[in-house]
């Protein structure tokens, strides 16, 4: 099956989001872009609502979500019941997010000086697979913490 991906993003990574979607683009995968699509400041909490619920609705593999540091973004996703997004600062973490977290999320910052390219965290985070066994233990008491 072929992946697709949603993508929201507040002010702060209004440019990040392009660079993102071409990249995705490039690798053949569907995006949905939720926004912004404009540089006027917007309230994070409010993109990431609309993009967990574009998510849900419509069976999309992944979602993006973007903000100045990826931090509120990132807080904000993992509020929702069944998303564990992940926030790496590098491709190991990225990818490990996805492999021993089962993550469906995954945030960046758009002001933030990453040390390696946001693609290739991207990448590294998609490619991965989730290992299961103990980690699928611990995914399932992270999601029994759900309220």
């Amino acid at each position: 099956m072929k992946d697709r991906i949603v993508i929201g993003v507040d002010h702060g990574a209004f440019h990040l989001k392009q660079r993102l979607i071409d990249h995705l683009n490039k690798r053949g995968i569907e995006v949905k872009d939720m926004g912004v699509f404009r540089e006027d400041s917007v309230d994070y909490p409010d993109i990431v609502r609309e993009t967990v619920g574009e998510y849900r609705k419509n069976g999309y593999t992944y979602g993006i979500v973007c903000c100045g540091t990826g931090i509120g973004v990132s807080i904000s996703a993992n509020k929702f019941h069944g998303i564990r997004c992940a926030l790496p600062q590098n491709s190991f973490a990225a990818r490990m997010g996805k492999a021993h977290n089962n993550a469906n999320f995954i945030a960046f910052g758009g002001r933030v000086e990453y040390g390696e390219a946001v693609e290739d965290m991207l990448d590294a985070f998609l490619d991965a697979e989730f290992e299961g066994e103990r980690h699928a233990v611990r995914v399932n008491k992270i999601m029994d913490l759900e309220e």
